[in-house]
């Protein structure tokens, strides 16, 4: 997985009634875009995440 900062992180939720975490990628870690990544989520915080197979990176504007 490789991100930019201000690349969108996309946790896809995997059981029924778990919701999506969209957070954008403020920080990138890890050598050529690679993880970990600090992600400022919707609700405001930020956390250092070393994404998943249920995450993916999109880049900015994409829905």
């Amino acid at each position: 997985m490789m991100a930019n900062v201000g690349d969108r992180l996309h946790v896809h939720g995997h059981i029924v009634g778990d919701h999506d975490h969209l957070g954008e990628i403020v920080e990138v870690r890890g050598p050529d875009g690679s993880p970990p990544y600090i992600v400022r989520f919707e609700d405001g915080h930020e956390s250092l995440v070393y994404p998943g197979p249920d995450a993916t990176v999109e880049p900015p504007g994409s829905n």
